[in-house]
């Protein structure tokens, strides 16, 4: 099974003409957004109304 860096791995490695540092970077970022961002929305729409 291929994990979130496996796959940021190989898109950076199959980036044509990029700065790859910037592009790393950018790409952390959004990583991390995605983490923090799916949880919070889960318990807002689960536990805040009382479902879970």
């Amino acid at each position: 099974m291929a994990t979130a860096f496996t796959n940021g791995a190989l898109v950076l490695a199959a980036a044509p003409d990029v700065d790859r540092e910037r592009f790393f970077r950018q790409l952390m970022a959004y990583g991390g957004i995605v983490v923090a961002a799916v949880p919070t929305v889960v318990w807002l729409v689960m536990v805040v109304p009382g479902w879970g």
